[in-house]
């Protein structure tokens, strides 16, 4: 997990947390149990999470308490999922959304 802050001035990780995995556009990946999918998929060096619906701009992490779109992603097949206030969970089949998203 390569973005992963370990160290920090203020602030405390445990790194005691449970290794789970999950996949991204079909590639397995390891994250940690308590994180968010954006940080999961921020300290794997995944930095695009989805496009824009009119320009087809790539988008990603970007306010990270909810208030924006930008880090919309499919989640076993639901679209608009915000990647940066949801847990994520051992298993989960998470996808670049392309767009406004389609339910599959």
């Amino acid at each position: 997990m390569l973005g992963r802050i370990v160290n920090h001035p203020i602030l405390e990780f445990s790194q005691e947390r449970k290794e789970i995995t999950f996949t991204f556009d079909g590639k397995e990946y390891k994250g940690l149990e308590g994180d968010t999918i954006a940080a999961a998929l921020h300290s794997n060096g995944i930095k695009i999470f989805r496009y824009a619906p009119k320009t087809g701009r790539p988008m990603g992490f970007f306010c990270a308490v909810g208030k924006c779109s930008s880090c919309l992603v499919v989640v076993n097949g639901k679209p608009n999922v915000k990647s940066c206030i949801t847990p994520l969970e051992e298993g989960m089949v998470i996808e670049t959304q392309h767009g406004k998203g389609e339910l599959k």
